[in-house]
């Protein structure tokens, strides 16, 4: 029997519509409430969207009364751990928007309700459905690279925001990084085990706090990932998937983070040469599925109605929060922090 989803979606700014947009084409999911502290902005959305469902500024109320199963949380990160612990003691699933909460100590708690409830919170990392990564992922895993060791990527954009990311105290990693790091948990299929970390708000900034970071973290099957970025860099932009760099004993790979995607391996590991021969090819995509935040909610519904947890349930998306608080440590200690 096909599962039917009873939708309530907390948050109606806008990017309420890319999660609405993906429910118009499900056949077995539909939105029965929206909710926001400010009532006529999701009377807006609703007449926007032309829904005709009730509203509310109350999510405990909006479940109650409509008997939802499920609740999509767009709400801004400061409000992550009452929506997602709302839903979930009133025993609805949980997906939303990264990241889980505003500190790591309210993402293991969010963990452990999701846990004591038995139900599930998913966390929406659209970065790692993009047919490159995919693919990328599955070359790694065939070998192709030999052992990976090696993980460096470059971050550079300047993009005027506005609003609260330019009052944050530290915007890049908390608000942007954790799709970095959490791509780099993607790539290397492994956890973080330490980090360290130099934050800085370089000259010219519009951030009120540090814009600029660069991390050093040793992940636990030994291959060492890089990360620098900058959230205030005009000029020369990378894309917002950074530009990777993946090095392991038989070759490397590189992702511009759009759609080149190359590898340059060594044609005979045996061979005694100054230089190996080596030879280029581009990877071919490996990847059928949706991408971005439908690729990711493809997955979440799945995961629920296989009776499974998702690939970015908070059980995995907390190895990522960690890489993050860690990393916000260790700029303020000035040293290297242990996960």
């Amino acid at each position: 029997m096909t599962t039917k989803h009873q939708i309530i979606v907390a948050g109606c700014g806008g990017m309420a519509n890319v999660w609405l947009d993906y429910v118009e084409q499900r056949d077995n999911a539909d939105i029965v409430g929206l909710v926001d502290l400010n009532k006529e902005v999701a009377q807006k959305k609703a007449d926007q969207r032309k829904l005709q469902v009730p509203i509310f500024t109350d999510l405990a109320t909006a479940i109650k009364d409509t008997e939802a199963n499920l609740v999509f949380d767009v709400t801004i990160p400061a409000a992550h751990k009452q929506i997602v612990t709302t839903a979930l003691e009133a025993g609805c699933n949980v997906f939303g928007e990264k990241p889980m909460a505003e500190s790591l100590q309210d993402g293991l708690e969010i963990t452990q309700i999701s846990e004591r409830t038995s139900k599930a919170y998913s966390v929406m990392q659209n970065r790692r459905y993009l047919k490159e990564i995919r693919s990328l992922r599955h070359f790694i895993e065939n070998n192709e690279l030999g052992k990976v060791h090696t993980l460096n990527v470059d971050f550079y954009l300047g993009p005027h925001f506005g609003g609260f990311r330019e009052q944050m105290e530290h915007p890049l990693i908390v608000d942007m990084a954790i799709h970095t790091f959490d791509q780099a948990r993607y790539i290397s299929n492994s956890n973080a085990v330490s980090v360290y970390c130099h934050e800085y708000n370089p000259e010219g900034s519009w951030y009120a706090g540090n814009a600029s970071a660069i991390c050093i973290f040793e992940m636990e099957d030994g291959s060492v990932f890089t990360f620098r970025g900058s959230w205030a860099a005009e000029g020369l932009q990378t894309s917002w998937n950074g530009d990777w760099h993946i090095i392991g004993t038989r070759g490397t790979a590189k992702w511009d983070g759009f759609d080149h995607l190359t590898t340059e391996t060594v044609k005979n590991p045996d061979q005694k040469a100054f230089f190996k021969e080596t030879e280029k090819r581009t990877i071919s995509n490996k990847w059928t599925g949706n991408e971005q935040h439908a690729g990711c909610l493809d997955e979440m519904f799945l995961a629920l109605e296989e009776n499974r947890h998702a690939e970015t349930d908070c059980h995995d998306n907390i190895h990522s929060m960690k890489m993050v608080f860690a990393a916000v440590e260790s700029a303020k200690k000035r040293e290297k922090v242990y996960l």
